[in-house]
């Protein structure tokens, strides 16, 4: 199996410089689809999905590889390196803005830019210098309910991720996306997502980011986009005011506006 069907790589557009988005937990490609489409008249757009997750090959999944999210990033760079990308832009959400800085600090010549939608490079707290927005009860009792009622789990996650205020068959469509995720990957990656700490990546990356954050976001707090942005060379931190984790599905025009303004500034 070629790493474009492992991950089910689709490319479209005129352009040459690659867009390539990187979708977050629990997500798939299609949640880029009110984004995306805008960069295909001037970029090469490529989507894929994580193993795990959409049409991917389950059997590609690897305890070992996908234990942490470098085993992830390392599926991005297989996907650059197939493709023979270069000078791409990452738009990653989610734990994929972390799996792009991973990506980025390994293959910094294939990477130009990073647009990262929600960034935490760790959802703990840490007393008292880093608040992540949880305490590790809260998320043992996330991954419990997981590992035991999918469906209670992804009830009760769904409108905090999409955001109170935002458009409920949005919110059922995360539902329904998080309930058909392979549930064995599914636990795991959650336990490398939200346990994690890449708090020490951060300085290393050497190209350029916008960072896209929510005023009001429940699974990444402003205060850590914040963080994000003060360990980020080079960085370009940009507000949406409204609620929830998915401003590409809840506020596409305002999410377009960010990007393509940051854009046009490099």
């Amino acid at each position: 199996m070629t790493v474009f069907e492992r991950n089910n790589v689709k490319m479209s557009g005129q352009g040459t410089q690659p867009v390539v988005f990187a979708h977050g937990f629990g997500c798939d490609q299609q949640m880029w689809r009110f984004v995306a489409p805008a960069f295909e008249a001037s970029h090469r757009v490529v989507l894929f999905d994580h193993i795990g997750s959409g049409k991917s090959d389950m059997a590609a999944y690897d305890n070992q590889r996908h234990a942490n999210l470098s085993g992830y990033a390392q599926d991005l760079v297989d996907i650059l390196e197939q493709a023979d990308l270069c000078d791409a832009i990452v738009v990653g959400h989610s734990v994929s803005s972390i799996i792009s800085i991973l990506a980025a600090i390994q293959v910094p010549h294939r990477i130009s830019k990073l647009v990262l939608i929600g960034p935490s490079p760790r959802y703990l707290n840490d007393p008292p210098d880093y608040i992540g927005g949880f305490e590790r009860a809260d998320l043992d009792g996330l991954m419990d309910m997981m590992e035991n009622n999918m469906l209670g789990w992804a009830n009760y996650l769904a409108p905090v991720v999409m955001g109170p205020q935002n458009p409920q068959q949005l919110t059922q469509e995360l539902k329904e996306s998080f309930c058909a995720a392979d549930p064995y990957i599914t636990r795991r990656f959650a336990a490398a997502t939200f346990l994690g700490d890449n708090r020490a990546d951060l300085p290393l990356l050497a190209v350029p980011s916008l960072i896209i954050q929510c005023s009001d976001d429940a699974i990444a707090p402003q205060g850590v986009a914040d963080y994000v942005h003060a360990h980020l060379k080079g960085s370009t931190l940009r507000m949406i005011d409204a609620s929830g984790h998915c401003p590409h599905m809840t506020h596409p025009r305002e999410t377009l506006a960010l990007i393509k303004d940051y854009l046009a500034l490099q």
